[in-house]
């Protein structure tokens, strides 16, 4: 079902359920990542991208202070503008509340509201199901709420909302890329400056697709393993003297004294930021567009230092990355914070089926869950649909 017919399928149930027709419907997708991983809040480069799944949000504003939250996935929930204070909350409201909380905080003028949800982002896969609610929500609040804001300052909003009230410690890269994605393209962002560009990925004209493995092992960034690897990343920039890991040198980090895990954590982020400037250089390239196959050994060699140095893989994900290598991908590794989630493959088109068969073969010899597949399509940030 396209966007604009599930919009119109919401709004009707929308109506249903509250007697009214919403004042329009949001929609903010899910995020992947190219390359360029735990680099967000080290002031580095990534290379992320919107996904088809998306969130869609069907918003009325009230008349009164109320804030009624239904989910076609989740259930319900009802609290008050006046429970809005920037305390931690549980559960996917969570995102909804904070994203006005936020709003609210920067000067917004609130009132209560009608919100319904329909996401197919999976949940717990690592593609930020979470920031695509939380940038549809700010996109549709600060419409109705006149609250006048840039995408980068609406994505700066939305991780406010992650957080302070869900609690999780992210950089800016999973809001900034559902707020400002484009179709058919990636979104070189520099974190240390908030730029963003847009580069083209002409994958059909080379003959590959990016083929998503969701593992089903979800992952848990606020259970403190994602908040240990920010602060081994700040004492290691603090031991190199600079501010941010952005500015280190390998050559200088191979001769500091550093204790052995923040050594490491270090070198994942230093080479990441270089894996990425690689990417961004062939994607600048021109030319045949044969030349994204050498994307391939990039990813793979992300993957090995998120495995190695970084230690946010699991066994799910290697089984992944190196059974998806050994079918025919280009190349492959795991996206997102880790600890779970998914695997981003970057494979010829006539490979797909070899592929997805050794995966499923993989993790059935080894009795589990059959992963989700599917390809992973540059397409639309945040916007009004209805």
């Amino acid at each position: 079902m396209t966007i604009a017919a599930r919009a119109q399928q919401l709004a009707r149930l929308f109506e249903q359920r509250v007697g009214e027709a919403p004042e329009g419907v949001w929609a903010a997708p899910g995020r992947a990542n190219l390359i360029g991983e735990h680099t967000d809040y080290n002031g580095g480069f990534a290379l992320p991208f919107g996904i088809e799944q998306c969130a869609l949000v069907a918003l009325r504003r009230r008349q009164d202070r109320t804030l009624h939250l239904a989910s076609l996935q989740s259930g319900e929930s009802q609290l008050s503008l006046a429970e809005l204070t920037g305390e931690r909350m549980d559960g996917w409201a969570a995102y909804v509340a904070g994203s006005a909380w936020s709003l609210i905080e920067a000067g917004a003028r609130p009132s209560g509201f009608e919100l319904l949800l329909d996401s197919d982002v999976p949940i717990g896969a690592g593609l930020s199901s979470s920031a695509a609610l939380e940038c549809a929500t700010v996109s549709a609040l600060s419409e109705l709420w006149g609250f006048a804001a840039t995408p980068i300052e609406l994505a700066r909003r939305a991780q406010r909302a992650e957080n302070q009230v869900a609690g999780v410690p992210c950089g800016l890269m999973d809001q900034l890329a559902s707020m400002c994605a484009q179709p058919g393209r990636v979104l070189f962002v520099d974190f240390q400056r908030t730029t963003v560009e847009a580069l083209e990925l002409p994958l059909e004209a080379a003959g590959l697709e990016l083929l998503v493995v969701d593992t089903r092992a979800p992952h848990q960034l606020a259970d403190g393993a994602y908040a240990d690897r920010r602060r081994s990343c700040q004492q290691a920039a603090g031991a190199l003297g600079v501010p941010l890991l952005r500015d280190a040198q390998l050559e200088a980090l191979a001769h500091a004294a550093l204790p052995a895990e923040e050594q490491r954590r270090a070198r994942h982020v230093i080479s990441e930021n270089e894996r990425v400037r690689a990417a961004v250089g062939i994607l600048r390239e021109g030319g045949p567009a044969s030349r994204l196959g050498r994307l391939g050994p990039l990813l793979s060699a992300s993957h090995a230092s998120l495995r190695d140095d970084f230690e946010v893989s699991v066994p799910h994900l290697d089984v992944a990355q190196a059974a998806a290598e050994s079918a025919g991908a280009l190349g492959a590794r795991l996206m997102g914070g880790g600890f779970g989630g998914s695997v981003l493959a970057l494979l010829p088109r006539s490979a797909r089926d070899p592929v997805e068969s050794a995966l499923r073969a993989a993790f059935r010899e080894r009795g589990w869950s059959e992963p989700g597949l599917f390809p992973a399509r540059p397409s639309a940030g945040a916007r009004r649909v209805l």
